[in-house]
């Protein structure tokens, strides 16, 4: 018999949300992917890489066209060059880095602490490989850190902090204050930190996105990861990076070439190409600005509490004007009866707190979030 390294771990409530979407033919702002297509430029830049013949591995840390723009995309929006031949690697999406980081870095006993609602990934491989989680709960309807906390949960074993910025799946952002309350503490108790900037390009309102690169002492104990499948509506594509300084990175690869060696050559190989235009990437903002603004206009008037996402595409809806059920089961009812599917995100908190709040995904067509809208505006 197998002695389960998790033997609490479930199906993931993605997972979960979306066969049940399936199973009743329900509207899916459940798991957050984009139901429109990337760029057919981007895909035909794809084709021409396969064309081309790159079809054989991919240098281990990454094609080195497509390292080059990330570091001239880092230095350009933050001010922080990264060494594209020592410290920036390409990931099979966001999720692989954040395993890796991990893996490379934490030990039995270690402590991690993290803000919840978290990212369901961060718990379990922090527990796969012995650590111990130190949660802080975020509280609605702000999400804002209370770092008097922070500090005070901080010890002796703690070897890394979590962050989620834009967050996910809160929709707030950590400020200029936030990243240096962060620093501040980092360096006063020797601490790494994982900083997942998989929506950095998603932001609004005039708000800017405070990447871990951007603050210097922050940068030189920072993983930074990110998502170009969130970032150019491909998530299937599972393509990401990390960035770190050149002692941490090669920690990283270490354990990286025996994860996954190295991902995809032609779609890096495109990437490479379809980065020299930075519109790409400086006008998602906008974009998705206009279909949470356009989203939020179709819901006045509901019975739903709103407080507008600053950033991500992901919007929390407060349902305790509507129903007194849990979350879980004001979603499960949702789908069910009203073909309608979101996410509870009480499995998101320390202890499984409920707030009353689902969360939904509006990078969806204009026609999606219209259908929506009319079904959640009858509750």
């Amino acid at each position: 018999m197998i002695n389960s390294k998790l033997p609490n771990i479930e199906t993931s409530i993605f997972a979960k949300m979306s066969k049940m979407a399936a199973e009743h033919n329900a509207l899916n702002l459940s798991q957050g992917f984009p139901n429109f297509p990337s760029d057919p430029a981007l895909n035909a830049l794809v084709d021409q890489a396969m064309s081309d013949g790159y079809n054989q591995y991919a240098p281990m840390p990454g094609d080195f066209g497509l390292r080059m723009e990330i570091s001239k995309k880092i230095e350009n929006l933050h001010n922080h060059f990264y060494n594209p031949e020592t410290e920036i690697t390409i990931t099979a999406g966001a999720t692989q880095a954040i395993f890796t980081i991990i893996a490379a870095t934490i030990n039995k006993d270690d402590e991690v602490i993290i803000f919840t609602p978290a990212y369901d990934c961060y718990v379990p491989t922090v527990e796969l490989f012995g650590g111990k989680i130190v949660p802080i709960q975020l509280i609605p309807p702000f999400y804002n850190v209370d770092w008097q906390e922070v500090d005070d949960k901080t010890s002796s074993k703690t070897k890394m902090i979590i962050i989620n910025s834009p967050h996910n799946p809160s929709g707030s952002h950590f400020s200029e204050e936030d990243m240096l309350q962060l620093q501040d503490l980092a360096e006063k108790n020797d601490l790494l930190v994982l900083s997942d900037e998989v929506y950095e390009h998603i932001i609004f309102d005039g708000n800017i996105h405070q990447s871990a690169s951007k603050f210097e002492a922050l940068a030189t104990r920072s993983f930074v990861t990110a998502s170009f499948g969130k970032t150019f509506h491909n998530t299937g594509w599972k393509m990401g990076y990390c960035v770190a300084p050149e002692n941490l990175m090669k920690e990283f690869q270490k354990v990286h070439q025996f994860v996954v060696f190295c991902v995809n050559h032609p779609i890096q190989k495109a990437l490479a190409t379809y980065l020299k235009d930075e519109n790409h990437y400086l006008k998602l903002s906008d974009f998705y600005q206009q279909k949470r603004d356009f989203f939020l206009h179709l819901m006045r008037g509901s019975n739903f509490k709103i407080i507008p996402s600053k950033g991500t595409y992901f919007q929390m809806l407060d349902f305790s004007e509507i129903s007194n059920d849990n979350d879980i089961a004001f979603a499960e009812r949702l789908t069910k009866e009203h073909k309608i599917a979101t996410i509870p995100t009480s499995v998101f908190n320390e202890g499984r707190k409920d707030f009353k709040q689902i969360r939904v995904c509006f990078a969806k067509t204009d026609e999606t979030l219209a259908e929506a809208a009319q079904i959640l505006k009858q509750l």
